[in-house]
């Protein structure tokens, strides 16, 4: 006995010394990627010193040496981007390519097929030529920024570039110029859902026994729009007198610091509605939280001056930003770019499609998709004149398609003359708002509000490529069409000059927060299918409770989590709950009624992570929409994630007979709305019960509405993990400024998954003193110390400078790269 105890002990020390080993090779193989910051290094592709500086949160901060051009200084851009995001780069390359199962096996083949099926990255091949000049070189040099990285990985056994490699080993091809202007064709995959909204309308409609219920579960956005805000004095007469004095002088003291796509906010105030007489831009793009963060901060040097803010790693441009003239924020446009279209194949042939003038063949091409670990996939590619042909098991397809016809895509995007880097580029070159407006003409997708400021003047533009549509058009792009009928086909693009723009407008404050921005008559429209309606509302009232602000004030508006939604329909939906209820003995379901209706009847709508409130709301609406629409539209009603707090007010407030759908239709009884809304209260805090327990007085909403930061590649592997994921316990909600919106799905509904990536406050008055954030930090390496520092700030709604000082950034650098010319 004696001897097996110390045979089982000597096994398992030997056990916990291999694991030890293991972990310790692990570390070392993994840490050997790690990029030294302070160094200098000769290298091929640069003409003359160009120096990283990094700054103390691990900014790089790029200056060309005298007789550097800026080519240089792209040529550091892209070597600090491979440095810091390498796999991040070429993961989003091999996505935009179509190659993703090369590596990752069958569980990214569809991804492969859709996008092959769009042909983005040879759309962005053809693209190239199509750049100015000037863009073409930038692009070049970027290119060798980046190769240059791969080459000191490969000559100084860099640990391949980056931990994942090791998990996911895969040749990496040097990098090119239209893999980044691939990279902004990816960027619009991921902003446009109009494809889908076409979709989910014409399958609702199926699904409705009353078309005109249609109008209630998908509603329009109600009103003329909101892009501008009227003179604070018109609102406040009293205060007009004070208004009309001259503008206070800008302040000489040092302000504090302070520290979600298709969405976005982005606002700006004129020097009269500054305390400081500075113009101020806010703006907080929203994307889909990961680790790291989709965004890079980044300053470079420029001939036309410095330039600071967000960049997508593998894109040489920063896309929201500011100099030391200009600053520009962009927000998802929902610019209805996308038509799908419904296309008769000939019966006698079915390579053919019909078109206006009789039946044509298909452009076709075969694709072959390599497969890890499995046989590859071969495919045919079809086109037609309207656009590719996607096959009817994507996004539901074939429960649209009458027999005998296909489906195919129309979109702004899928042109090989993109000319939306050289307008990227030119934005930044920009020295105020005119230049800028001209710059971005050339920018054809993504579409974006942009939003400009600079010393004097601010302004708004709606910038991509919008459709021409007839006014014929069978469905104004809101349904598939009939693809050979000429009224429904493109007409090319329309003129620049009729994209919305708002421009110094009297009241000194416009913005955008994914709402309706403007009420045209089709085909002049821009959109039916808007973003958020309610962020708005609480986004004027932020505004124009004050008549100056300042660089805190717009912070404070960022991260506000009052809910506007909730306002509006906790006096809705509980009209005829709200202290009615008799005595009720503890622990049963009446008295837990009582209480969340106690709590909720004294609550703010302050979406606060620490409260219970928020949850009891969250969970009653979503049951009540469940309720509401699953006994009408069966399964079709999954699709409907999040609540839609216009729906659940035309339905309580019964517009054009929406009460309706109260009803349960397979009942025998005619249900109220009240019933309806009191059983959902009861669902809610049964599911509660069921996940938290406890009493409804101690929940908190952050645990229910954790902010998820995913690591695409390791995010899912067990104990892994635990090392590259990010959580964080977060406030707001889907219908706030500091927007944290839901998954809606699965055990976990309110985990916040879509968030801003970014965010960035820009003020004139003191441009040094402007601020920004990403939501977890510079690095993509789950070793660095800079993987996740930024998380907690960008949590806690702190930022760090952004300043174009050189020596301040010199002062608390973490190290300079000096790179030579090999």
């Amino acid at each position: 006995m004696a001897r097996l105890i110390n045979f089982l002990l000597k096994a398992a020390a030997f056990g916990v010394l291999l694991t030890l080993v293991a972990v310790i090779a692990v570390y070392f193989l993994a840490s050997q990627s790690l990029p030294t910051y302070d160094k200098e290094v000769a290298l091929p592709g640069v003409t003359a010193p160009v120096e990283i500086v990094r700054d103390n949160a691990n900014v790089p901060h790029i200056f060309g040496s005298f007789g550097a051009s800026d080519e240089d200084v792209y040529f550091g851009l892209g070597y600090a981007h491979a440095q810091d995001r390498l796999w991040q780069m070429t993961v989003l390359r091999r996505t935009a390519q179509g190659r993703l199962s090369e590596v990752f096996g069958a569980r990214t083949l569809e991804s492969d097929n859709l996008m092959r099926r769009l042909d983005i990255y040879r759309l962005a091949q053809q693209s190239v030529a199509v750049q100015s000049a000037g863009t073409q070189a930038a692009l070049r040099a970027y290119s060798a920024g980046v190769n240059a990285r791969l080459l000191e990985i490969n000559e100084h056994a860099l640990g391949r570039g980056a931990p994942e490699m090791f998990l996911f080993p895969a040749p990496v091809a040097p990098w090119q110029p239209a893999d980044s202007l691939a990279l902004l064709k990816l960027l619009a995959v991921q902003s446009s859902t109009q494809m889908q909204n076409e979709i989910l309308r014409t399958r609702t409609s199926l699904a409705l026994q009353d078309p005109d219920r249609l109008r209630d579960i998908l509603p329009d956005a109600p009103g003329n729009g909101i892009s501008v805000l009227p003179e604070y004095s018109d609102l406040f007469p009293s205060l007009k007198q004070f208004s009309n004095a001259a503008s206070p002088q800008p302040s000489t003291w040092p302000l504090p610091e302070r520290g979600f796509s298709s969405a976005s906010n982005a606002w700006a105030a004129a020097p009269k509605r500054s305390a400081t007489g500075g113009t101020l831009l806010a703006n907080d793009p929203h994307n889909t939280l990961t680790a790291p963060s989709a965004w890079y901060l980044a300053r470079l040097e420029l001939a036309t001056g410095g330039v600071i803010g967000a960049t997508l790693p593998g894109i040489p441009a920063v896309l929201s930003g500011r100099s030391d003239e200009l600053g520009w924020g962009i927000t998802a446009s929902y610019l209805d770019d996308q038509d799908l279209y419904i296309e008769e194949l000939n019966p006698e042939n079915t390579e053919e499609y019909k078109t206006p003038i009789g039946f044509a063949s298909f452009r076709t091409r075969r694709a072959i998709i390599n497969v890890k670990d499995a046989t590859p996939v071969t495919s045919t590619l079809r086109w037609t004149e309207n656009g590719p042909v996607l096959p009817g098991g994507m996004f539901n397809l074939s429960s649209i398609t009458p027999p005998g016809h296909v489906v195919s895509l129309a979109w702004t995007a899928l042109t090989p003359k993109d000319t939306s880097m050289t307008a990227a580029i030119d934005l930044m070159r920009s020295q105020n708002v005119n230049q800028a407006i001209t710059a971005a003409e050339a920018f054809v997708a993504p579409s974006f509000n942009l939003v400009l400021a600079d010393q004097t003047q601010i302004a708004m533009k709606t910038i991509g490529a919008v459709p021409q549509r007839s006014s014929r058009h069978q469905s104004k792009g809101r349904l598939p069409t009939p693809g050979w009928r000429r009224e429904n086909r493109w007409q090319g693009r329309a003129p620049y000059a009729a994209n919305p723009i708002f421009r110094n407008p009297r009241g000194g404050i416009l913005g955008n927060t994914n709402n309706k921005l403007v009420e045209r008559p089709f085909p002049n429209h821009i959109s039916y299918d808007w973003g958020d309606s309610q962020r708005i509302h609480r986004w004027q009232r932020l505004m124009q409770t004050r008549e100056v602000h300042t660089r805190d004030s717009f912070i404070e508006a960022q991260q506000d989590t009052v809910s506007f939604a909730a306002r509006t329909l906790l006096p809705l939906i509980g009209a005829d709950l709200w202290f009615t209820g008799e005595a009720a003995p503890q622990g049963t379901p009446e008295r837990k009624r009582q209480t969340a209706l106690n709590l909720l009847a004294q609550w703010n709508g302050e979406m606060n992570e620490h409260l219970p409130e928020p949850l009891i709301y969250a969970a009653w609406v979503r049951a009540l929409q469940n309720r509401l629409i699953e006994d009408d539209i069966g399964p079709l009603s999954n699709a409907f994630a999040h609540v839609d707090p216009l729906f659940i007010e035309r339905v309580f407030r019964d517009i054009d007979g929406a009460s309706a759908w109260c009803d349960i239709r397979q009942s025998a009884l005619i249900e109220s709305c009240s019933d309806i809304s009191r059983l959902a209260l009861d669902d809610a805090i049964l599911w509660i019960d069921e996940t938290y327990g406890g009493t409804l007085e101690s929940l908190r909403w952050g645990d229910a509405h954790q902010a998820n930061h995913i690591h695409e590649a390791m995010g899912r592997i067990p104990v892994l993990r635990y090392f590259v994921n990010i959580r964080q316990s977060t406030s707001g909600g889907d219908n706030t400024l500091q927007r944290g919106l839901t998954s809606g799905r699965g055990s976990a509904p309110f985990t916040n998954t879509h968030a801003s990536g970014y965010r960035g406050v820009y003020d004139f008055a003191d441009p040094d003193g402007s601020v920004f954030v990403t939501s977890t930090g510079q690095s993509g390496h789950f070793l660095s110390r800079y993987y996740d520092d930024l998380s907690q700030l960008w949590r806690r709604g702190e930022y760090i400078p952004m300043s174009l000082d050189e020596n301040l950034a010199r002062a608390a650098s973490v190290g300079v790269t000096r790179i030579l010319p090999r």
